[in-house]
């Protein structure tokens, strides 16, 4: 797929891979998967620094810390962003209500001209979603760990421009007992109660 914009010719329409809640694990398979893309979201929960530096390696990243990322990381990441991907404005942040709220009280405009975004990225419910809403594309990836039992099965997505806007495919991971073993943490004893 190319476009051009009259100045400098065709060029590739965007392949955006999103990714979020890795939790200190990234399934080996998403290097190959994300492989061929323009750029790279990460939506927050990242825990281990290196997962940036293998998705880098990929392609140009676009991240933000989440809720359980720690001191160096919150300190280093974001915890919302806009931006642009070729021509597709987006903002991004771990927690969708936080997120939503900035957007109503119009606190992220994704362009000088004060456009919404086309594209707004969330993570944190470890639930895979799409939502178009007035033009825009609302997407919570899931989590790429699926590091609660509870949890649905692990996701990343891709998000493609088209000629009608943009498409978002989710592709499945597999569940690793790896992802699990690092999410866990010790349970508080549990006091007796005195009858």
């Amino acid at each position: 797929m190319v476009e051009g914009d009259g100045k400098r010719g065709p060029r590739p329409r965007p392949r955006i891979g999103v990714i979020s809640d890795t939790h200190g694990y990234l399934d080996p398979r998403v290097p190959r998967l994300f492989r061929g893309v323009t750029h790279i979201i990460h939506a927050g929960d990242v825990v281990d620094p290196a997962i940036l530096s293998v998705l880098e390696a990929i392609a140009p990243l676009t991240a933000v810390s989440g809720n359980v990322d720690g001191d160096e990381l919150t300190a280093a990441l974001p915890g919302e962003v806009t931006g642009e991907i070729g021509g597709v404005r987006f903002v991004v942040g771990h927690k969708r209500k936080r997120l939503m709220k900035r957007l109503a009280a119009g606190r992220y405009a994704a362009g000088p001209d004060g456009a919404p975004p086309d594209l707004v990225v969330f993570g944190h419910d470890h639930v895979p979603a799409a939502a178009w809403i007035d033009g825009t594309l609302f997407l919570n990836p899931g989590t790429a760990s699926s590091p609660d039992e509870e949890d649905d099965g692990p996701t990343v997505a891709i998000v493609e421009a088209v000629p009608t806007g943009l498409a978002v495919r989710f592709i499945p991971l597999e569940r690793s007992p790896d992802a699990q073993r690092r999410h866990q943490r010790p349970k508080p004893p549990v006091e007796e109660r005195k009858a």
